[in-house]
């Protein structure tokens, strides 16, 4: 009986460790997917290069990690790099990543560095949401090829994000109202909760597109209390920028207001 019985739990422990090892190397196939996805889907949806160093996946625990995100900058402008972030950590429901909808529990974007690049009449990342706006008008140019006839492909999978927070961001800002003037300014955090919470659950598109939206808009927001500042106080970034200095700043928060609403 007990030789039976020390069998039945040698049995249990070699199956527990083949699940361990099978999550383990799941994880890392994944993982090699998951890239290839972001760096397929992104640019259909972002109309620019994205790139992905690696991605981490462990699925016992529902854990995940991006690490080296970069999103390019369209076509003409000079700075080598719209947004990249270092580390993206994520915490995913396991069971639902089965399911028609992943339910992400968290998403945490530490440190990135954003860049902006232009003016009111037309800037870096205004382009890109404008490109991703362009996208969720027509979700068939974002999905991949089916590999099979029309009629069997099946729908892309939803998404769902409890919580999405982004701490540590600055902004390196390039304005060519200012005569291509420089500077770098810290962001407050990024909190969106509750994406894609009911029961159709949202796009990748969408959740791009939420996400850049927040982006751009506390970007504006810092942006143009830094060009207020600026015109009240005469500050340094003016010195040098000749005498169409004060009407740029004069446009440029004119403009930054109107994007605001106000």
């Amino acid at each position: 009986m007990k030789k039976l019985e020390k069998i039945f739990w040698s049995v249990v422990l070699a199956l527990v460790v083949v699940v361990i090892i099978g999550a383990v190397v799941a994880g890392v196939f994944l993982g090699d997917i998951v890239k290839k996805g972001v760096e397929v889907v992104g640019p259909k949806i972002t109309r620019v290069p994205v790139t992905v160093a690696d991605v981490r996946l462990t699925l016992l625990t529902g854990s995940a990690s991006i690490k080296g995100l970069v999103v390019g900058n369209p076509t003409g402008y000079q700075t080598p790099q719209a947004i990249s972030a270092g580390l993206i950590s994520i915490g995913v429901n396991p069971l639902s990543v089965l399911s028609d909808k992943i339910v992400v529990r968290s998403l945490h974007v530490e440190s990135p560095e954003i860049t902006f690049e232009g003016g009111l009449g037309g800037n870096n990342l205004s382009t890109i949401l404008n490109n991703v706006n362009a996208a969720s008008q027509n979700p068939a140019s974002t999905s991949v090829a089916p590999t099979t006839a029309p009629a069997q492909a099946k729908p892309a999978r939803k998404l769902e994000v409890d919580d999405l927070l982004i701490t540590g961001a600055q902004v390196h800002v390039s304005l060519t109202d200012l005569g291509g003037k420089e500077m770098t300014l810290p962001l407050p955090p990024i909190h969106l909760t509750d994406l894609g919470k009911n029961q159709d659950g949202i796009t990748a598109t969408e959740l791009t597109r939420s996400v850049l939206d927040a982006i751009v808009s506390a970007t504006v927001k810092a942006v143009g209390k830094a060009s207020t500042d600026i015109g009240k106080n005469g500050g340094s970034l003016l010195k040098g920028a000749g005498s169409n200095a004060g009407a740029g700043t004069s446009n440029l928060i004119k403009g930054f207001d109107k994007l605001l609403g106000k």
